[in-house]
């Protein structure tokens, strides 16, 4: 392990300060300075920081070190039991892009019960995953046409859409499917596919809402 001099020490303590404001700063400091020393402190704080901004500048500094050291560290965080190591650690990965890491973007991650983690592995796998596993990543994303609210559905979009082609024989299933909200889901990012300035269609909400009265209660409430 690198030791970690009195410099380090200042800047830990900053990056563990009350105030998000001083946290940021320590952030971008030690982004600015990358040092290897800082490695762990800076993924173990990934973990557990509240905000936003500091969040991202974190994944930032973690980009300036090298991805030998980095990388493996971070696929560590993956089998964390707590769920935003296991979401900022794929969302470091997929700004880093180093392809070795391709294999620990398990089908557990892109399924992951917390909708955060999933997104984030939705995120990392699209930038990662080699050619010829796209097809099958597809299939794999396209599983879950209708998981969760409009950001959500959004997210899995977006990733689908990036496959680019791979991804319309994948949303078969979905345009067949028995559930409205799945169907909806499926036209809206084939309709993305197609025309990436379409926007995300608002059928999807509208779906919901025949799913949850029936279509008869549905025609009888519409104007």
């Amino acid at each position: 392990m690198v030791p970690i001099n009195p410099t380090h020490r200042d800047l830990l303590g900053a990056l563990n300060a009350g105030n998000p404001s001083t946290r940021l700063k320590a952030a971008l400091a030690a982004g600015t300075h990358p040092d290897p020393g800082l490695l762990g402190e800076l993924v173990a704080r990934s973990a557990v920081e509240p905000d936003f901004f500091v969040r991202d500048m974190l994944t930032w500094a973690l980009t300036r070190l090298p991805a030998e050291s980095t990388v493996p560290r971070l696929l560590d965080e993956l089998v964390s039991g707590r769920a935003q190591a296991r979401s900022q650690a794929l969302h470091t990965l997929s700004k880093i892009g180093d392809r070795r890491a391709w294999p620990a973007i398990t089908r557990a991650l892109l399924h992951d019960a917390d909708d955060e983690v999933a997104r984030s592995a939705w995120r990392a796998a699209v930038v990662l995953v080699p050619d010829e596993g796209r097809a099958a990543l597809a299939e794999d994303l396209a599983a879950q046409l209708g998981r969760g609210d409009r950001a959500v559905q959004l997210s899995l979009s977006r990733a689908l859409v990036a496959l680019g082609d791979v991804a319309e024989p994948a949303l078969r299933t979905g345009l067949a499917s028995g559930d409205p909200v799945v169907r909806a889901h499926a036209r809206a990012t084939q309709r993305l596919l197609r025309d990436p300035d379409a926007g995300f269609a608002p059928d999807v909400e509208e779906a919901k809402r025949v799913a949850a009265l029936g279509p008869e209660h549905a025609a009888g409430t519409s104007c």
